[in-house]
């Protein structure tokens, strides 16, 4: 009885929640951060963790680079389908059964004993997270009126920051006191307060009118994605003897060719397609999605790299190298609700043309990476990275969503982050396989210029032979042996700086271009946004 009445009670009072709309918008947004911090978290966690996955399995960057790649790929297409999936099943629903998707996922990944299972654990742990992100983002401007918009999703901006500071540091930090495994076990427990904090919090909300599923557009996306990351990441592979012109690279991208043209015939044809590539032609949000599509590129291929560097060229512990990225998550969690603040009341293309610039000059920097870099040089980028992504992720979500309708909101955040994602995968696998391009030339031109007669050569190795001597014994074979394998190991640690070092200039490269489209963005029309309320 007393049960019964104290779950009446708290019905009771989500009821009264519900009506006082001023506060439950921010608790909703709250309970929103929490799968948002997730979905980004295990995107960023991972990174610190590859070296060890790799050593633990034995594989190298073209097989582990999955783990990433599998996980975005997936995310990737099924975020089209949340908008569908949130109209026809409700967005409260559609998100504690993500959230939950999510969580059982990330603990398989613990479990998993091979990278290929881990891979296929992975794919679930994606499918979950391809729904939070947009649905979380369309109820969060479904409750915040365009006003104070700007200044809700800079919040929820606060989220994705803060997995970018603590999603390595906490790996790093697991890593080194436990094992790999716990990076993923990290998920269960707040997975399951955000599934608790859903139900309780967020009220039901679907559409009046729901509509057909696209299998056919669903399914040729999948085709073309799948096929086009598949092609670019294994075209260096070991096992691909073939390289760019290999069969199996052609047949990869003559599927993905018939998939994209499938997906963009019915796209156009059907009358409820999966993705409303019409949206596309509202001149901001066109615009907009150009300009996220190539910053991903540039963006996950970067940090993707970065650990890898740290871990293997300057011997950083994964927990070292998880605590260079806190102050990039904090800079940016600051700078959010900054952006949000004044894409609100000037015009929005002037934070995020300096975010993209400082981001652009960030990863200029990391080209002049070597295998005696300061602390220093290493943190001033990512203190600019975390300043930069903070100025010009939410005046984008702004310019972007200013004239889409509300009931295409679902559609288009969903889209949104498809293309965002999409961009993702594709920087990662390419700049993997521009790492292992650029390493076997600079492996090449470095083993070329060493010149075993000269004597700069044989004086090295004397002394490397009387250091091996003196340090460990044995005969002097052994020690000359000992000694050009010392030589052979600095050669190639030099040429994985120099590879990394080209990765990173391209990235640069990738990402000053994102500057162009900023400027035929159009401003917001006057009196929306000029004066924002104060927070309620």
């Amino acid at each position: 009885m007393s049960l019964a009445l104290n779950a009446g009670s708290v019905r009771g009072q989500i009821s009264v929640l519900h009506q006082s709309h001023r506060m439950y918008k921010w608790l909703v947004l709250a309970n929103v951060m929490i799968g948002t911090f997730m979905a980004v978290l295990d995107s960023t966690i991972v990174n610190v963790g590859l070296p060890k996955i790799m050593a633990t399995f034995g594989v190298t960057i073209d097989k582990i680079e999955w783990v990433m790649t599998a996980y975005l790929l997936v995310l990737a297409v099924m975020l089209p389908t949340s908008g569908w999936v949130a109209d026809h099943f409700g967005y409260k629903r559609t998100y504690a059964l993500a959230l939950a998707l999510f969580t059982i996922g990330s603990f398989l990944c613990g479990m998993a004993w091979d990278e290929n299972i881990l891979v296929i654990f992975r794919i679930i742990q994606g499918a979950g997270a391809g729904f939070l992100m947009p649905v979380g983002m369309a109820i969060v401007t479904r409750e915040f009126p365009p006003e104070r918009r700007g200044i809700a999703l800079g919040f929820w901006s606060i989220a994705a920051a803060a997995s970018v500071s603590f999603g390595p540091l906490i790996g790093g930090y697991l890593i080194d006191n436990f094992s790999w495994h716990t990076i993923f076990y990290v998920n269960v427990p707040v997975g399951i307060l955000g599934v608790f904090a859903t139900i309780v919090i967020q009220r039901e909300y679907k559409t009046e009118h729901t509509r057909s599923f696209d299998l056919l557009g669903f399914a040729s996306v999948a085709v073309f994605l799948t096929f086009l990351l598949l092609a670019l990441t294994d075209g260096n592979a070991s096992w691909n003897t073939g390289g760019w012109t290999s069969t199996f690279i052609l047949t990869c991208l003559a599927l993905s060719l018939v998939g994209l043209i499938v997906f963009l015939v019915t796209e156009f044809k059907v009358r409820h397609p999966l993705i409303e590539l019409r949206l596309l032609k509202d001149f901001n949000f066109g615009i907009t999605n150009i300009i996220l599509f190539i910053f991903g590129l540039g963006m996950f291929g970067s940090t993707f790299l970065m650990p890898l560097y740290l871990q293997n060229s300057l011997n950083y512990t994964p927990f070292q190298a998880g605590l260079v990225f806190l102050p990039v998550g904090i800079l940016q969690g600051i700078m959010a609700p900054v952006a949000g603040f004044l894409s609100d009341r000037v015009d929005a293309r002037i934070p995020a043309a300096i975010g993209i610039i400082l981001l652009g000059i960030s990863m200029y920097l990391n080209y002049f990476l070597s295998l005696f870099s300061m602390h220093s040089q290493i943190m001033l980028p990512l203190y600019l990275r975390g300043f930069a992504m903070g100025l010009m992720f939410t005046p984008l979500s702004t310019l972007a969503l200013t004239n889409v309708q509300k009931n295409k909101m679902a559609q288009a955040s969903g889209l949104f982050n498809v293309i965002r994602q999409v961009g993702g995968s594709f920087g990662v696998a390419m700049f993997g396989t521009l790492l292992t391009r650029r390493l076997i030339f600079h492996t090449a031109s470095y083993g070329m210029a060493v010149n075993d007669h000269s004597a700069s050569f044989q004086k090295v190795i004397r002394g490397l032979e009387l250091f091996s001597q003196h340090a460990i014994g044995g005969s002097i074979p052994q020690s000359i042996l000992r000694g050009r394998a010392l030589i052979i190991g600095h050669l190639m640690k030099q040429a994985f700086v120099s590879a990394v070092n080209d990765a990173f200039l391209v990235a640069g490269v990738i990402t000053i271009v994102c500057l162009v489209p900023i400027f035929f963005l159009r401003r917001k029309r006057s009196g929306v946004g000029v004066r924002a309320p104060a927070m309620e």
